[in-house]
């Protein structure tokens, strides 16, 4: 100690070093021990392989594929040898006719009489199912049952006694909890990663009836169908997909909550295929803007831009533009939250849905039909500008009888003809769009369409229904100011 009361240089570091300890033994009670639950949670996973055939194909005459020339020691030399021989190096018309392709997946066992899940793309066109367990059996298994909307299949060995992996279906999973995969990246069998919770309910744009669990979690090749654990060594998830520009983990995985997969387990065992509800309607986000236009304090809600023909919503009284806000009294926040709840609701049952219309909030019942095979894809001569055309930046005319008959509409819209610097391009307006309501008002035709514009001037903003090849959807028309 110094004689002014200060501690000498020496002491500092001391202290300095103590209070690193202190804070690197905090940090360390801090982190989760995984340990328990690997132990204990590891035998109920397995690794997949698959077997099927292909046919090579050759290509057009004259082109020949060029196999790289790799050294012996690269990853990728046993992989070519294997496949194309000892000497790889020859074009295309060296491969076999006929040769097995093999993929690596993982999956987890569900019963002890050995049901497993996995991913629907793990197995898909597999004329060979192999499972091997942790203690290195292996068992060929059957397919009992794939479903590609969910990227769920559930498969079956002929065993008994097995380790089952606990399940949790409370759906009380939160957004930041830790959690943890197990599985077979690249063939290294019962890999283990962890990670935190990222988000929930993501909706992708290929899938409408799965609200994914975003992790950060290291998912790679091989991974897929394999668990996702929480803390209690419960699978809260199905490992299924990643957002790569790579082809490997860049920080964003995604996997099944457990919940959608069961669903879709228990009708594979016991009917053999999945149905799902049906509303008939193609829906969008709620923006601001079109919240603005609607009334309504901030964005929520699926906006309903087309009720499809002899649907169960048009039977039920659902307009366009209606903003669907909840489901058997589920809130709905975002359109991406409503097809999963109306895919898992009993067919031919009535369903509550509230929707919003015309500022007011209504209950509907909906008899909920079955989704039909092909509903998985959406249905889908003018003079000088006037003044609401050139306020607006958009030429809009009647429909000719052709566009008409192309479009199947039998009366009202307005066709855009042009768009220029504006409001309208700013809304997101093309031309060719037909104009079909403004404000949940039809339109008649061009000029009913221009007689509302000015008409309804006094708004900030205002919801256009446009159609357009791709299908029916709202944009938000911002009003420009009236030119003096």
């Amino acid at each position: 100690m110094k004689p002014d009361g200060r501690p000498a240089a020496g002491v500092k570091v001391l202290m300095l070093a103590a209070m690193l300890m202190a804070s690197t033994a905090l940090m360390a009670r801090a982190l989760p021990d995984f340990t328990a639950l690997v132990e204990s949670s590891a035998p109920a996973v397995v690794n997949i392989s698959t077997k099927q055939a292909a046919r090579a194909s050759k290509g057009p005459p004259g082109h020949q594929f060029e196999m790289p020339d790799l050294p012996e020691d690269s990853p990728f030399h046993d992989f070519l040898r294997r496949f194309f021989g000892e000497e790889y190096g020859g074009g295309m018309e060296d491969l076999p006719e006929l040769f097995n392709t093999e993929s690596l997946g993982s999956g987890f066992i569900i019963s002890e009489d050995g049901y497993i899940l996995t991913n629907h793309h793990v197995v898909s066109g597999a004329d060979e199912i192999l499972v091997r367990m942790s203690d290195r059996r292996e068992f060929v298994a059957e397919l009992v049952g794939s479903d590609k909307a969910t990227d769920v299949a559930l498969v079956k060995i002929e065993a008994s006694d097995l380790p089952v992996a606990k399940l949790d279906l409370t759906s009380n999973l939160k957004v930041g909890e830790w959690v943890l995969a197990i599985g077979s990246p690249f063939g290294f069998d019962h890999s283990v990663t962890a990670g935190i919770v990222s988000a929930k309910g993501r909706s992708l744009p290929t899938e409408n009836y799965v609200p994914f669990i975003q992790t950060d979690v290291a998912i790679n090749p091989g991974n897929s169908g394999g668990p996702l654990f929480d803390l209690d060594g419960e699978v809260v998830g199905i490992n299924s997909q990643i957002y790569s520009r790579t082809g490997g983990f860049m920080g964003l995985s995604f996997a099944i909550p457990i919940g959608v997969a069961m669903n879709v387990a228990d009708q594979l065992r016991t009917k053999g295929k999945v149905t799902r509800g049906w509303l008939g309607v193609l829906i969008q986000d709620v923006t601001f803007e079109l919240a603005e236009s609607f009334g309504m304090d901030q964005p929520m809600g699926a906006l309903v831009a087309k009720v499809l023909d002899e649907g169960p919503a048009r039977k039920a009284g659902i307009q366009v533009g209606d903003v669907i806000v909840s489901f058997n009294g589920k809130p709905i926040r975002k359109s991406s939250e409503l097809p999963p709840l109306v895919g898992a609701a009993d067919i031919d049952r009535p369903a509550e849905v509230g929707v919003l219309r015309n500022r007011q909030r209504l209950v509907i019942d909906v008899n909920i039909g079955e989704l039909p095979e092909d509903a998985m894809q959406a249905a889908t001569g003018a003079s000088g500008p006037t003044g609401q055309e050139q306020r607006f930046g958009m030429d809009v005319s009647d429909l000719t009888p052709r566009q008409r008959e192309e479009q199947e509409l039998e009366t009202g819209g307005a066709h855009v003809d042009a768009v220029r610097p504006g409001a309208a391009a700013e809304a997101g307006i093309r031309p060719g769009d037909i104009i079909l309501m403004v404000n949940n008002h039809p339109v008649a035709g061009a000029d009913d369409l221009l007689d509302q514009l000015e008409r309804l001037s006094g708004e900030k903003s205002l919801a256009i229904l446009v159609q357009r090849d791709d299908g029916a959807r709202f944009l938000a028309l911002k009003v420009p100011p009236a030119k003096e």
